[in-house]
């Protein structure tokens, strides 16, 4: 049956379902999965381990395909492409924070932010890396590789790295998790603040109920199923 995300959707996912088969016998993370998120919207996905959280972020960025159901995403139904098509609206509209920072070690700080910007073929790529590492903090470990870099310093490279192309969406998957609270909560100011200023649609996957609560709505997913969602915003099919 066909549906229509709402004009101000950026991300809609339709029965979503992905089972894993090892041997003979199948696992099901996901089970009919539907909610619809607006474009500026910031949203938590929150539950226990093994409730399908960082299964359902993967499925929403088209990094990987699900068993049953349709992920739109930035106005385009991503799970019949191919990965070199998915991997093109990844480069032009998403956004990526890692819980382990994911920065190529043999590259230093201002490179790893000028890379999303070098595969999109942009100009002024060096100015800009430079001045958004500027804004988290780091305008003086531009030449600094990451092991000469603090966790909290790694992870603000890779907030610098996830805006530098300004995407239409971010998903975060337990963006603090390695980091102490203090840290954290430098890194979670600094992710809210760009997020505000870019006007960036942000999804956050955390285990942290803390941060969850700065985000305006939260969906709550266990056994594979969201139990609860906050907010009246609803995928509505057609």
């Amino acid at each position: 049956m066909e549906y229509e995300a709402a004009k101000d959707d950026i991300l809609q996912v339709e029965n979503l379902s992905k089972t894993y088969r090892s041997g003979s016998n199948d696992l099901t993370v996901l089970q009919n999965v539907s909610f619809a998120i607006n474009a500026g919207e910031s949203v938590s996905i929150v539950g226990p381990s093994g409730s399908g959280k960082t299964t359902l972020l993967g499925l929403c960025a088209g990094l990987d395909k699900p068993t049953e159901g349709r992920v739109k995403l930035c106005g385009k139904h991503i799970v019949n492409l191919t990965e070199d098509q998915r991997a093109a609206i990844r480069n032009e509209s998403v956004g990526f924070i890692f819980q382990n920072f994911q920065l190529i070690p043999t590259l230093t700080a201002l490179e790893n932010v000028m890379i999303p910007l070098e595969l999109q073929g942009a100009s002024g790529v060096k100015k800009i890396s430079s001045d958004l590492l500027e804004r988290v903090g780091l305008g003086e470990r531009l030449d600094h590789y990451p092991s000469q870099l603090s966790g909290g310093e790694q992870q603000r490279v890779s907030l610098a790295r996830a805006f530098c192309n300004a995407p239409k969406i971010l998903f975060a998957d337990e963006p603090t998790g390695n980091l102490d609270e203090d840290t954290s909560h430098g890194v979670e100011s600094l992710l809210f603040d760009l997020n505000k200023e870019k006007g960036t649609t942000l999804i956050i996957v955390t285990h942290d109920l803390e941060l969850a609560q700065k985000t305006n709505r939260i969906i709550k997913l266990r056994g594979g199923h969201v139990v609860e969602d906050n907010s009246t915003v609803k995928a509505e099919i057609q």
